[in-house]
C-alpha cells in the first residue's frame, strides 16, 4: 500500500482506502449528508486529509471518532488500511457500552413468550391483576 506524506489525498478517497466504506461513491454520499466530520467541522467530499486530523464518521449506526495516522489513496487488505488511523478511547468506550446494550437487549427478547394469545377470560384476569398491583 502507498502511504506518501507528501501525495494529497481527498477524504471520501482515504475513507474507502482506510475501509469505513465499501464504495467511493458511499463515501461521498455519507459525507454530503453530513454523516462525516473533519476536525469537528462538516466535510466536503474534495477535503484533503491530513495526519494528525481527528474524523468523527457515521458507519452504519455506530458512531465513530478516529485521528489520521498516514495517507493512502489506495484500498488495500484490512490490516494494512488498520495502519492509517487510530480509533480515539472515547469512541472504542462507546462503541463497548453499545454492544453491551444490545446484548442485554437481545436477553430480554429471549424472555419466554405464550404460545397463544390469551382468551376473554385471561385478558380480564389479567388486567384485573395489573390494576390490583397498580394501587
Amino acid at each position: 500500500m502507498a502511504a506518501d506524506d507528501a501525495q494529497t489525498v481527498r477524504i471520501d478517497k482515504w475513507l474507502w482506502a482506510a475501509r469505513f466504506y465499501k464504495t467511493r461513491s458511499i463515501a461521498r454520499q455519507m459525507i454530503e449528508g453530513g454523516k462525516v466530520d473533519y476536525n469537528g467541522a462538516r466535510a466536503k467530499p474534495s477535503r484533503t486529509v491530513e495526519p494528525g486530523a481527528i474524523i468523527r464518521l457515521l458507519q452504519g449506526s455506530e458512531r465513530r471518532e478516529v485521528e489520521v495516522l498516514a495517507l493512502s489513496s489506495v484500498r488495500g487488505p484490512a490490516k494494512e488500511a488498520q495502519l492509517l488511523y487510530r480509533e480515539t478511547a472515547e469512541s472504542l468506550r462507546r462503541r463497548e457500552q453499545l454492544q453491551q446494550m444490545k446484548a442485554m437487549e437481545k436477553a430480554l427478547a429471549l424472555a419466554p413468550h405464550p404460545d397463544s394469545r390469551p382468551n376473554k377470560k385471561e385478558r380480564r384476569a389479567l388486567i384485573k391483576l395489573k390494576q390490583d398491583n397498580m394501587f
